[in-house]
């Protein structure tokens, strides 16, 4: 799956080869393991290099965290984000529509809303589980839960519909 990150408005495309267990950027290819640790940290090793990753956040494309202890955000969007932006589209969340659908394939482990609940813009609504780690979805505007489309345990594609908001305001 290919990705471009912006980091300090420098972008950097990458490709994430998960059958091989390597990334390639910038011209060559590394080895790399991501996994998620009981008490929420995410360990990151490329080649012989250890990354602690912790307090990670989602805003839209928007990553936060600290990384062996220092904060850091960067912009990621994938092939899809990328031809959309290139014509001019805007995703359900960006236009104010409120649609929350699988940012990726995975499963849902919890549904956090209920129809007719209120929430605001980044509440947690829902945990989906993609590549062995927990995500916690967040609303992508402010209103009422309008309809739920998923339960728990069931498997979801990439941007199948997880819920409506009747946005507000």
């Amino acid at each position: 799956m290919k990705f471009e990150a912006v980091i300090d408005d420098q972008a950097t495309e990458l490709e994430l080869l998960e059958e091989s267990g390597e990334v390639a950027f910038e011209n060559e290819q590394r080895s790399y393991q991501f996994s998620q640790q009981e008490n929420g940290r995410y360990l990151l090793r490329m080649g012989t290099k250890l990354y602690q990753i912790d307090n990670v956040e989602y805003d839209k494309h928007t990553v936060s965290f600290t990384l062996n202890g220092n904060w850091h955000s960067v912009d990621v969007r994938n092939e899809q984000d990328l031809l959309l932006d290139r014509l001019g589209f805007k995703r359900a969340g960006e236009i104010g529509e409120g649609e929350l659908n699988a940012p990726m394939p995975g499963k849902i482990l919890e549904v956090l809303v209920e129809e007719g609940d209120e929430v605001e813009l980044g509440s947690p609504v829902a945990i989906l589980e993609a590549m062995k780690m927990e995500n916690e979805l967040k609303a992508p505007v402010d209103g009422i839960i309008s309809s739920i489309a998923v339960s728990e345990g069931d498997s979801l594609e990439k941007d199948a519909l997880i819920l409506e908001i009747e946005a507000s305001g």
